[in-house]
């Protein structure tokens, strides 16, 4: 995942004492054995505040059956024919999202009887772990339930430009080329030889759009159905002015459809449920057209040294300028969705000069292998032009060669070996002067083409894919970050340099007219919420300003408590500051409200050693002969390395290995003196670490958020991050936390695991295992963490509101499906007819949505950035013509340009109102744990994100801290290959936030 706007940046202080006293739980429990779903979800919306709701005391009592079905772990049920998740008989597969699977769940028998279940109810289980049903598509969601109403409105502007069509005949048209040709810079010049040669004379005079591919457009029919082409092209792999070599192509072009604009006009009148995708990809490449010709596309984005002044990231990497397009059916129409960007390329350099820089060495001696192997991997499938040669062609590398070139030959014309460095000699009089340096390899292993490094330019203009270090993403936000008025008077620019009404193809061809002015919105600031800290603090309660507040006079609702401690010193800062600072921190601590023992179980270390495990088992064992428990060791301070690439490695010991909580220190911040909001931070992240509350929201102790307080509900958050790119080993990780306190809900337990490579779906949401009997049981992160919120709480979830995160358009379908009935079988194997009404929010910061104040400067409507007030949310104009989704800016911004977040509710059983789902979670946003400021993302999908970065330290070290790069390459694992599990990591360390 990806770094997170707005919250993570600068830290907010923390203060706090939190009372000893857990919140009472009411006596009685809702949802006895026969309620089916627990209790039905209510039929009408509560009002739009957070009002006072019913308090869950009046639940009725629960019976001993459903304490047996809750607490039994380990649900066994006889062997079935098959566990494998692709197979399976009449299994329905997944519930459609309109109505409730209780025909089958129903099926599954509670904890007491599983032992004596019949196979067909084991088959019944089993088989719903199916792939998605053919149907996946007509999959509907949840209307808009209203507009909200709630907060203060004001207005703000859009990066949206409204798209204005003509009544025109939209054909479609397959493309066929052959010899089949994989660039689409070449097809691209195909289709444009074709057009020139016979627009007048076979085109019925028609300007086709052509999106590069298999796809042709026309205002109008051609004159033919079926028609092949001969189509002369100079060889487009030859730089201008060099005699090309000429090649034919033939062409087929052939009718496919008519795109219904009538159909796209009534799905934005909320009369059609199913977008037009063939009409708005149609209109889409009309648009993408002519910067496709100009531009270097990437994904939907384009970009150009001409598009800006490019810059350096060091490394031999630069960033190019440039914007995203998109168009995009919403509530005011077809509107260009138009963003600035910057991406990283290689620098048009030698490379000699590239190796330099990569590897921030000197290349005047030979490379060790590790770094041959780095450059090997930094250079693949990356095009060079030899610069020995006039015009020459240019080669796309696939390797470096093992051995330096002065120690390469190969056999010339009659047979005779021949050395490569007398090869350049004789043919072209160059004497090469790098011959300790390997040669770039071009072609096949077994016919390889040998260019020497030093006579090798990288061609301009190819993107840069591999992971950017710390300094080149630092460089990167340095130079394109950009204020809200900078921003939006870029996007104004590209939108005026691209001329939509003054291209011929755009406006003469198809009739498109594309607005030049950003949209204006109706916008609602929507109030914060109110915090309650410890009464015996002077301020017991605080109204965040403009989306932050401080620890000053406050202390933690509920502190911790830390009676077994110690530290370890990584860095060269002095033992005998780092024993200030255990005791500074120790005070702090103090001060916000936990009980913190001054003395160290063992006195503070300083090892010096490279071994980091070895050092950090020490120190473990010298305490565990110190305590009568080893388990009783709640927190290990650790001064970190003054060099970076050890942090991976002490959170995989600590966690997976010892079982105890750690909080790191940056020796730089040790060394400080006075450094008290430092502290203050490190304060707020060891309450949580050690199971306290920082803050809670004054209404949830209340019991006045709707639909969350009336009867007990859990809070889910889901994410998956992916390997970096270029790495095609390593498992994605999937990580789904859940609210372990309610009313509270501020406290989140954590679960991970590894799934297959780059697979969005998660697949260990609900799982069926065999146990050493060969027996099958129940498991899966869903259930784990239902069976712990009961526990903690003494109340079986009769609510479940799920936050996922990471999911685009083109996946909701099939997420939904899958992790939907995921949620239903995992409630149904606790006990029969248990399913507790689930609303399924997806959260999404990965798109192009800007928002920016209507005045630019106006104190009364823009934070101390220059960007929209916190609480700005939207629901019309920009939104789903009938879906229920919105975009929340729930943050205040640091610097650039504050991106909202966008929430789109995919399922919703508890029958939200907008005004009710919009205030849940921007209240939410207010109690992230790590900083006194309102974050950008709901917390248990932030938590989520955490938790799954995390875990990839648990099997990739240090590569997912300094992006270093492993030894030798390893082989690439398939996607149907098994992932190896990650290291377990401990029950108590899974207890906490230990992420945080």
């Amino acid at each position: 995942m990806s770094r997170r706007g707005g919250g993570g940046g600068r830290r907010g202080g923390g203060r706090g004492k939190e009372p000893r006293d857990q919140p009472p739980a009411p006596s009685t429990s809702k949802g006895g054995g026969g309620r089916g779903r627990g209790a039905p979800s209510p039929r009408a919306h509560p009002a739009p505040t957070m009002a006072q709701a019913q308090p869950a005391s009046q639940a009725s009592t629960s019976t001993p059956t459903v304490v047996t079905a809750m607490e039994n772990l380990a649900i066994q049920v006889p062997p079935a024919p098959s566990t494998s998740k692709g197979e399976g008989g009449s299994g329905r597969g997944a519930p459609s999202p309109r109505a409730h699977p209780t025909a089958t769940t129903a099926q599954a028998q509670p904890a007491s009887q599983a032992s004596t279940s019949t196979p067909t109810v084991v088959t019944a289980m089993e088989n719903l772990v199916q792939v998605p049903p053919s149907s996946s598509k007509s999959v509907k969601f949840p209307s808009r339930p209203g507009l909200g109403t709630l907060g203060m409105k004001c207005v703000v502007r859009a990066n949206y430009f409204l798209v204005n069509v003509a009544d025109i005949d939209l054909h479609h048209y397959d493309v066929s080329i052959t010899p089949e040709v994989l660039s689409k810079a070449v097809t691209r010049d195909i289709m444009g030889q074709l057009v020139r040669q016979y627009r007048d004379s076979h085109l019925g005079k028609r300007l086709p759009a052509y999106d590069g591919s298999k796809s042709l457009y026309t205002a109008g029919p051609l004159p033919f159905t079926s028609k092949e082409f001969s189509v002369t092209l100079d060889n487009s792999d030859e730089p201008s002015g060099s005699a090309r070599r000429e090649r034919k192509f033939k062409v087929a072009i052939k009718f496919a459809a008519k795109a219904d604009l009538q159909h796209l006009q009534q799905f934005l009148r909320s009369r059609q449920m199913d977008a037009p995708q063939e009409t708005i990809q149609a209109l889409d490449v009309v648009l993408r057209e002519a910067p496709s010709r100009l531009y270097t596309v990437v994904g939907r984005s384009f970009f150009s040294s001409t598009l800006g002044q490019p810059g350096d990231l060091t490394g031999g990497v630069m960033y190019w300028r440039g914007y995203y397009q998109s168009l995009r059916p919403i509530q005011m129409g077809p509107s260009l969705n138009i963003d600035v960007s910057a991406r990283s390329f290689y620098e048009p350099i030698i490379v000699t000069e590239f190796v330099e820089k990569y590897l921030q060495i000197t290349a005047s001696r030979p490379l060790s292998d590790q770094n041959r192997l780095k450059i090997k991997k930094a250079l693949k499938g990356v095009r060079v032009a030899p610069t020995y040669r006039q015009n020459a062609r240019r080669y796309k590398i696939t390797g470096v060669s093992t051995q330096p070139i002065s120690q390469l030959t190969f056999p010339d014309d009659e047979g005779i070996e021949k050395s490569v460095v007398q090869y350049f000699r004789e043919m072209y009089r160059i004497n090469l002067t790098h011959t300790y340096l390997p040669a770039l390899q071009a072609g096949s292993d077994t016919r390889p083409v040998y260019l020497p490094i030093e006579l090798c330019k990288i061609v301009e203009g190819q993107r840069y894919t591999k992971k950017l270090t710390d300094r080149q993403v630092t460089n990167m936000l340095r130079a394109t970050c950009q204020r809200p008025h900078e921003r939006q008077s870029s996007i104004q620019r590209t939108v005026e340099r691209n001329n939509y009404n003054g291209n011929q193809l755009v406006s003469t061809e198809f009739g498109i007219q594309v607005s030049n002015e950003l949209t204006s919105v109706d916008a609602r600031v929507l109030p914060p919420p109110r915090l309650q800290y410890h009464h015996t603090g002077q301020e017991k309660q605080v109204d965040p300003r403009v989306g932050q507040w401080n620890m000053i006079n406050k202390k933690m609702v509920n502190g911790g408590r830390v009676d077994y401690w110690t530290c370890i010193n990584f860095s060269r800062v002095d033992p005998r500051r780092a024993h200030q600072f255990c005791q500074d921190l120790a005070n702090m601590c103090e001060s916000k409200g936990i009980v913190f023992n001054r003395e160290p179980v063992t006195p503070i270390s300083s090892p010096r050693t490279n071994d980091i495990k070895a050092a950090l088992v020490d120190i473990y064992s010298k305490c565990a002969k110190t305590l009568s428990d080893p388990t009783k060791l709640q927190l290990l301070i650790i001064i970190l390395p003054d060099s970076s690439g050890s942090y991976g490695t002490i959170k995989r010991v600590c966690e997976t290995d010892l079982g105890v909580v750690s909080q790191c220190c940056k020796p730089t911040q040790v060394s400080k003196m006075n450094n008290a909001q430092y502290l203050e931070n490190l304060s707020l992240k060891i309450n949580v670490k050690v199971g306290g509350r920082n803050n809670v929201l004054l209404d949830a102790i209340q019991r006045r958020i709707p639909l969350v307080s009336d009867r007990p509900t859990i809070i889910f958050g889901a994410d998956v991050t992916h390997p970096n790119p270029g790495e095609d080993s390593s498992p994605s990780i999937a990580a789904v936390v859940a609210s372990m306190d309610w009313p509270e809900v501020t406290k989140y337990k954590g679960l991970v695991s590894a799934q297959t490579h780059r697979e969005e779906i998660i697949e260990d949401l609900y799982k069926l295992e065999r146990d050493q009997k060969g027996g099958t049981v129940h498991a899966g992160m869903i259930r784990e963490l239902l069976i712990s919120f009961y526990g903690s709480t003494r109340h079986k979830p009769e609510r479940i509101i799920f936050y996922r995160d990471g999911v685009s358009e083109g996946q909701f379908n099939q997420v939904l499906l899958y992790e939907m009935d995921a949620i239903r079988k995992a409630c149904a194997s606790l006990q029969e007819g248990y399913l507790p009404p689930v609303t399924f929010v997806v959260v999404q910061k990965r798109h192009h949505t800007r928002l920016f104040p209507a005045k630019h400067g106006d104190r009364n409507t823009t934070d101390r950035s220059g960007n929209i007030l916190p609480g700005t949310v939207i629901d019309t104009k920009i939104c789903h013509p009938t879906e229920f989704d919105f975009y929340l800016c729930s943050h205040a911004g640091i610097q650039g340009t504050s991106r909202p977040t966008h929430y789109h509710v995919l399922f919703d059983e508890n029958r939200f109102s907008a005004d009710v789902l919009q205030m849940l979670t921007n209240s939410l946003c207010y109690t992230y744990v790590r900083c006194t400021r309102s974050v950008s993302i709901v917390p248990p999908a932030y938590y989520a994100h955490l938790a799954a970065f995390r875990a990839r330290y648990y099997i990739e070290g240090e590569a997912s801290d300094s992006g270093s790069i492993s030894g030798g390459g390893r082989a690439t694992r398939g996607r149907d290959a098994e992932v190896p599990a990650l290291p377990k990591i401990k029950e108590n360390v899974k207890e906490v936030m230990f992420y945080c």
